[in-house]
């Protein structure tokens, strides 16, 4: 047996498809088990797909997708590789902690709604000059 949590050992597009799974879920305000009993498959299923300690097959990616009224191509948008051919999964894990947040789903379900591409960027720097202004000692 390893030390390492299921999680650790998740392969990085795994974690970004199982973080977009989350995303989309949240953003049209479905719970695990809602989604669960819609696939025909336990929430805890739901729960490792979304850490990426299970793959999704392909036929149930599809018939998620058509639950949560989005193409199968959405879980793979912004899927970047490195110039070795490997996946970078800091991002997924990024967007699974983002979403797992209240303020972070409402910021994630209203900030496409805003229309104006500067208004967006002026929304982005003012988090980052929010984020740069904090204290390193009050990371939470």
């Amino acid at each position: 047996m390893t030390d390492k949590s299921p999680s650790d050992m998740a392969h990085p597009v795994d974690l970004y498809v199982g973080a977009r799974l989350r995303i989309r879920r949240k953003v049209l305000g479905l719970s695990q088990t809602q989604l669960a009993e819609a696939l025909g498959i336990t929430f805890q299923q739901i729960q490792k797909y979304e850490r990426g300690a299970n793959r999704i097959s392909a036929s149930k990616l599809y018939e998620a997708a058509r639950l949560l009224q989005s193409p199968v191509s959405y879980f793979f948008e912004g899927l970047d590789e490195t110039s070795r051919g490997e996946v970078d999964d800091g991002f997924a894990q990024r967007m699974t902690q983002f979403v797992a947040t209240p303020e972070g789903l409402e910021l994630a379900g209203l900030f496409p709604r805003l229309n104006d591409r500067r208004l967006r960027r002026r929304v982005v720097d003012l988090v980052k000059a929010m984020v740069d202004d904090e204290p390193a000692a009050a990371t939470s």
